[in-house]
């Protein structure tokens, strides 16, 4: 497939159940909520899910996440140096940089390293992604939690450990995000990236299982995928995101499913889009 010649807009609803969505270390991780106590989900959660489902699906990615490095480099000086050798072309680097790894076509990235292999360059990718915000304002509830640990069968029992755990009791969060043509082009970002890209949102809870998100927990309950007849758009990408309308049934009670939910989308002349149920 050639380079990516539609500009695509998309939304995923995000269905959360006894989960920490994405907990904020600013404040005990708890679940992250904005004045209103509306939930948020940030950009930066989300990227991190998507590169570790391309990761899942065999694509070779720049930025891993610690427990799932798999090349043996330590740091991502060491692993773009492994890449790219002592190039200090900027346009070659950034086109090698593109090339070698799906994240970078993707979301783009930031090179500064100093060094040897001294480069300092910005790439900008097509592939951007609002914070997620919940419909409805969402319920934090907190459990007290003991740990006993002993890590030397010599010593006698270590005392428990008394924490926190905190979870949403249940929210349904929106995720927007568009991919860009003109950028696209400058990436290398391919029609069969937009692919991988839609699939990873559908995935997008696979393999994401922990403590604070048992599996089950987190679903995408639907992605719509929004895929323009031109470069630019027939709409502008806040028109497309605002045609899916997600409402309480009844604005009185407290949202316990996304039963409670109604979910309509505003015809847009032209532009259909794949709606898909997630996994």
């Amino acid at each position: 497939m050639g380079v990516l010649q539609n500009k695509i807009d998309f939304v995923a609803l995000v269905s959360a159940h006894m989960a920490n969505v994405n907990g904020d270390p600013l404040n005990g991780n708890r679940p992250r909520t904005d004045y209103n106590g509306f939930g948020e989900m940030s950009d930066v959660c989300i990227k991190r899910k998507i590169r570790n489902r391309m990761q899942d699906l065999g694509h070779s990615i720049f930025v891993k996440s610690e427990d799932r490095c798999d090349d043996g480099f330590s740091s991502l000086k060491e692993r773009a140096a492994a890449q790219m050798g002592k190039e200090k072309d900027k346009d070659i680097y950034a086109q090698k940089a593109c090339e070698a790894w799906l994240d970078v076509r993707t979301f783009g990235q930031v090179f500064a390293f100093k060094g040897n292999n001294e480069v300092s360059l910005g790439i900008r990718g097509p592939v951007s992604i609002h914070q997620a915000v919940s419909v409805s304002p969402v319920e934090i509830q907190s459990m007290q939690i003991t740990k006993s640990v002993n890590g030397d069968s010599s010593e006698k029992r270590s005392s428990d450990t008394m924490g926190s755990k905190h979870f949403v009791r249940f929210g349904l969060y929106i995720v927007k995000g568009s991919i860009n043509v003109q950028l696209a082009e400058k990436t290398g970002f391919t029609e069969e990236d937009a692919q991988v890209i839609k699939e990873c949102l559908r995935t997008l809870f696979v393999n994401d299982a922990s403590s604070a998100r048992p599996d089950g927990s987190m679903e995408i309950v639907k992605l719509f995928w929004f895929q323009h007849n031109c470069k630019d758009g027939q709409y502008s990408s806040a028109t497309v995101h605002r045609s899916v309308h997600v409402a309480l049934k009844e604005e009185s009670i407290l949202p316990e499913s996304v039963d409670d939910y109604t979910i309509e989308l505003e015809p847009l002349d032209g532009l259909v889009p794949e709606i898909m149920v997630g996994l």
